[in-house]
């Protein structure tokens, strides 16, 4: 079984914004579900959504952990070795 080889580097971060995906509402777009980097706080939006904003993220910046940023979830994931963490 995979294991994340990046939990070490998961921060306590303030989210980048609460009213939903940061690159959404700056677009004027609209998002199915929030994710929240867990490097920096940026909020974005899940891959169902039009913008794929929590993934283009990761793929910008490198950062390897996110989380659901939905309410009642508790739930993470490692884009970069593809596990749940």
């Amino acid at each position: 079984m995979a294991e994340c080889t990046h939990v070490a580097g998961i921060r306590d971060v303030t989210p980048s914004s609460t009213e939903g995906c940061s690159d959404c509402l700056a677009a004027g777009g609209r998002w199915v579900h929030l994710r929240e980097c867990l490097s920096c706080g940026h909020v974005g939006c899940c891959d169902s959504s039009p913008g794929k904003h929590a993934t283009a993220h990761h793929r910008e910046t490198g950062h390897p952990v996110m989380r659901s940023f939905e309410p009642g979830e508790d739930w993470r994931w490692c884009f970069v070795d593809e596990v749940a963490v």
